[in-house]
């Protein structure tokens, strides 16, 4: 399973949504249903530019989490 973890990478940045947005070209509705993991697909070409302007990783912004090991 893979983990959103944008809407962290926004509050260690002091960054909004509505700023976000602006920066990265890309619709507030459509952040923030990538924020609040609402999307099956990103594009490489929006990671791209999330990541130039929150200056990360995109390990930062996505986490993995293996959902098939036993307990």
């Amino acid at each position: 399973m893979i983990i959103l973890r944008l809407d962290r990478v926004m509050a260690d940045r002091k960054i909004s949504l509505n700023e976000l947005s602006e920066k990265v070209g890309v619709s507030n509705v459509n952040l923030s249903k990538l924020k609040t993991g609402k999307v099956s697909a990103v594009r490489f070409s929006t990671l791209n530019a999330i990541c130039k302007v929150l200056r990360c990783q995109p390990g930062d912004i996505l986490e993995f989490i293996d959902d098939d090991t036993e307990t």
